[in-house]
């Protein structure tokens, strides 16, 4: 199979999956492995093609990052305040990341390590939809600064593949009093920063190893994210208006046991 196919497929897999309960790095995994798409460039194209999703996500939400962008003093989730919410919620995981950042590469990116975190996640989720009782959950423009750096702790377990930095936020904006379409609607704020920081993080790190022929590669790659995010996007919003996040769970579990299937038993 021609790289460029390759990496058509993978900006698919990243942009349907980065901003669903399901973990975008996980499957990036798995997808890379079947198709035979390794190696240090490859890891790096993986990262690189997520500035695709955030485009997406910037394209979707325009009005409310010019909100954001406005550096004004306002109640809600807006100017200078949603900034500061931001900056909080990114800071733990920067911290997190930087420290752990030649581990979590070395030891936790395989089969196996995102099947546990498949799984874990799952179980997360089943037992966040069944307990989950708000009193009087919170919109958006309701957010604190301590709600905005506690998903902030939530979104550093998402360092771990497979749990889904998406699932974090979402699953922790709830624990932390927000409605279910509010934590979503955050988780994809959040994801910009939290992004944007590690792909610029990791191509400063491995600039040297690109081949200028890789170019296309790469650009094939980031279109194919942005599209697939742009349509997920659009879905997840509707879906969470409407239902729990307990299929995917189910769908969680279904994939790490084919997981731990495909690394013990095949």
């Amino acid at each position: 199979m021609p790289d460029i196919v390759k990496a058509f497929i993978l900006g698919i897999v990243e942009g349907l999956t980065e901003f669903l309960p399901v973990s975008s790095t996980g499957h990036l995994i798995i997808v890379s492995e079947l198709i035979d798409f390794t190696g240090r460039e490859a890891a790096t194209f993986n990262v690189f093609i997520q500035l695709g999703a955030i485009l997406a996500v910037l394209w979707y939400f325009r009005d409310r990052f010019r909100g954001l962008l406005t550096f004004r003093d306002a109640p809600g989730f807006t100017g200078r305040r949603g900034l500061l919410f931001l900056f909080l919620t990114t800071l733990p995981a920067l911290v997190a990341g930087y420290l752990a950042h030649g581990f979590i590469k070395e030891y936790l990116f395989s089969s196996k390590t995102v099947a546990m975190g498949l799984a874990f996640g799952a179980v997360w989720i089943l037992l966040t939809e069944k307990f989950y009782r708000q009193e009087d959950p919170k919109d958006i423009d309701q957010l604190t600064w301590i709600t905005a750096l506690g998903i902030g702790i939530f979104q550093c377990l998402a360092m771990w593949p497979g749990m889904s930095r998406s699932a974090c936020t979402i699953l922790g904006g709830m624990f932390l009093g927000l409605r279910r379409r509010a934590a979503t609607e955050y988780s994809f704020f959040a994801a910009v920063p939290m992004m944007m920081a590690a792909t610029m993080y990791d191509l400063y790190s491995e600039w040297s190893h690109l081949r200028p022929e890789s170019l296309a590669i790469f650009a094939v790659g980031f279109v194919a994210a942005f599209v697939s995010a742009l349509a997920a996007v659009a879905f997840f919003i509707r879906f969470v208006s409407r239902h729990t996040f307990t299929p995917f769970a189910w769908y969680r579990l279904v994939v790490a046991a084919l997981l731990f299937w495909w690394v013990y038993g095949a």
